[in-house]
């Protein structure tokens, strides 16, 4: 998921929370993003180019459904058909506009995310300066049962599945990678198991930073915790779980 605001079902185009405690939590995301020499992410949350990629709200009576999940907003071709096979496949809708034009979800699992008709190229914000700006680098979801909610996401988003060959303690299995109607990646869903034992089931940002050691060294100094943090070869980190202040988790990778 290198590209910004890609057109296609099954395309992530951004990702919200609402929040209590905000002021912190705007403090704590504006320490933790902005690390490096040339920072991929503003102090007020946007992109280093201006782009609304991550919101951050402040949260209110009206979002008391909500759980405190990063939650991506998945294009999809009928919204209110993704609610109905939400609902049909165990799932719940936490909230939506009645016209067709947003609604929030959970799958079975506790999952939320946001589902909005497909954004045409007219509509998306410019993607200039997209290489020297943040972005959702990736997004996962880890759960016990990784095949039905495969095949949940299948039906309700539109996404195609690719197999990922996977081995733990000697065990081969697969997880899988989710592909847009372009028939490319857009998001994992993961066993949780092997290297992706203990993470939790919520869908996990993958947000790129200037300086990943930097950027944990503030997650400790801001209240959060580093949940799990793996390096290379080389001893560099190459990505790392981080728990907010609140509860809230993202993954950070280099930028």
């Amino acid at each position: 998921m290198s590209d910004r605001f890609v057109s296609r079902v099954g395309g992530v185009v951004s990702a919200d929370i609402a929040v209590p405690d905000h002021d912190r939590e705007v403090r704590f995301y504006a320490q933790v993003l902005t690390t490096g020499a040339r920072p991929l992410w503003r102090e007020d949350l946007m992109s280093a180019d201006g782009q609304p990629i991550i919101g951050l709200g402040a949260r209110a009576a009206e979002h008391a459904d909500l759980p405190l999940q990063w939650m991506p907003h998945i294009q999809v071709a009928d919204v209110r058909a993704s609610v109905e096979r939400t609902l049909e496949l165990g799932g719940r809708a936490l909230m939506a506009d009645g016209a067709g034009r947003w609604a929030v979800l959970v799958d079975p699992n506790g999952a939320a995310f946001g589902v909005i008709p497909v954004v045409s190229a007219e509509e998306a914000p410019s993607a200039a300066g997209a290489s020297e700006g943040g972005r959702i680098a990736w997004l996962d979801l880890t759960v016990p049962a990784a095949a039905p909610t495969r095949d949940f996401y299948r039906e309700v988003v539109g996404w195609s599945v690719r197999e990922v060959d996977m081995a733990d303690d000697g065990a081969r299995y697969a997880d899988y990678t989710m592909l847009g109607a372009d028939g490319r990646p857009a998001a994992g869903v993961c066993h949780a198991r092997g290297v992706n034992a203990a993470l939790p089931p919520v869908w996990l940002l993958y947000l790129p930073v200037g300086d990943l050691a930097e950027s944990l060294r503030r997650v400790r100094a801001g209240g959060g915790q580093v949940l799990k943090e793996t390096r290379g070869a080389d001893g560099a980190y190459a990505y790392a779980v981080v728990q907010d202040p609140v509860g809230a988790c993202i993954a950070l990778v280099p930028g």
